[in-house]
């Protein structure tokens, strides 16, 4: 069995990235989303397991110490980590796999996984990124500011990345996303598995 393809999508925060994971799964249910491990409070309407497993501090040190994740990162004082058992056992058993990481996280899984296609997301301007951090309501201006300068430090990574899509109009980036993924599909590598009954009929019949 041909294993399955590992994608990987990074974004500052405010750029869109997981409204568009979230539409994209949508279109291609047959991807499956690594669920992360983290140590923040859940936003609303986040579900433990679902969008995220919550855990503790101790919790998440412990994992770390067995081993237990394939990258971690620490984002505005939150740890963060995926699972290593789960991705190899979703690769094998021939399954698409999206990991919904920031840049350190990104280059850590590289490492390990070459053969991985990452894509960034990105803002169409400085001006979009604020007006999207202001609009969710949640942060104080002095919140807003430190994400704004952390923004601009992860997309200084963005020449790490296999893609790019500007997140400007929605749907259009939801396209070109869903474009790398069939594009993917189509390598030789990927797909010869998949057609070899057709092949065997063209060529040997």
């Amino acid at each position: 069995m041909i294993d399955g393809i590992l994608f990987i999508v990074s974004a500052p925060s405010g750029a869109g990235k997981t409204s568009l994971v979230n539409a994209l799964l949508e279109r291609k249910p047959e991807l499956q989303l690594a669920v992360s491990f983290t140590t923040r409070s859940p936003r609303p309407g986040e579900e433990n397991g679902v969008h995220y497993h919550f855990v503790d501090e101790q919790r998440f040190l412990t994992m770390m110490d067995d081993g237990a994740f394939l990258e971690t990162a620490e984002v505005f004082g939150n740890r963060y980590g995926t699972a290593e058992a789960t991705v190899r056992d979703e690769l094998a058993a021939g399954r698409d796999l999206l990991l919904e990481i920031d840049w350190q996280g990104a280059r850590q899984v590289r490492e390990r996984f070459p053969a991985a296609v990452s894509v960034f997301i990105l803002p169409p301007s400085s001006q979009a990124l604020a007006q999207r951090l202001r609009g969710r309501g949640q942060d104080s201006d002095a919140v807003i500011a430190g994400r704004m300068e952390q923004a601009r430090d992860e997309m200084l990574h963005y020449g790490e990345y296999d893609y790019l899509v500007v997140n400007d109009i929605f749907d259009q980036a939801l396209d070109e996303l869903i474009c790398v993924v069939r594009s993917e599909r189509m390598r030789l590598a990927h797909c010869t598995g998949r057609l070899q009954p057709m092949l065997d009929g063209l060529l040997f019949e």
